[in-house]
């Protein structure tokens, strides 16, 4: 057996992939197009790992998703937890959960789908502002 991909619903795909690959730096693999069926598939990988995916579906046509909080999470390993966070943050996208421990932070897509960021090996030394930030609402 081989794990393929975890896939999303998007309400909006440029703001999606703006989140997805700008925000958090995964890469378009590729992506099919049915207009016959109505969507859009577009397969996303993380550069050390691009095999193993992020499939966002986008539905033509409008659907009430939810508050997404029936999905869970989708885990990802970054270079520099802070940078991460602050790239996202400066995007104008809430950190949810900021790093406070320079290891674990959370961030909603903007089809709330929630996103923990692991720092990559030790947990970086507690820095400002994330070291007092609270937490904002749910992940």
């Amino acid at each position: 057996m081989k794990y393929l991909h975890a896939m999303v619903r998007v309400r909006d795909l440029d703001a999606s992939l703006r989140f997805w690959c700008d925000g958090l730096g995964l890469v378009e693999n590729r992506r099919r197009d049915y207009p016959q069926g109505r969507f859009t598939l577009v397969y996303l990988g993380a550069p050390e790992n691009p095999d193993s995916e992020v499939e966002l579906t986008w539905n033509y046509d409008e659907e009430d998703y939810g508050s997404a909080r029936n999905f869970g999470h989708l885990a990802f390993a970054v270079d520099d937890i802070y940078a991460s966070c602050e790239r996202l943050l400066t995007m104008g996208y809430t950190i949810n959960r900021p790093p406070r421990d320079g290891h674990m932070a959370f961030v909603r897509s903007p089809d709330l789908i929630s996103v923990e960021l692991l720092q990559k090996g030790e947990a970086l030394a507690p820095a400002e502002p994330w070291a007092s930030m609270a937490n904002t609402g749910v992940w």
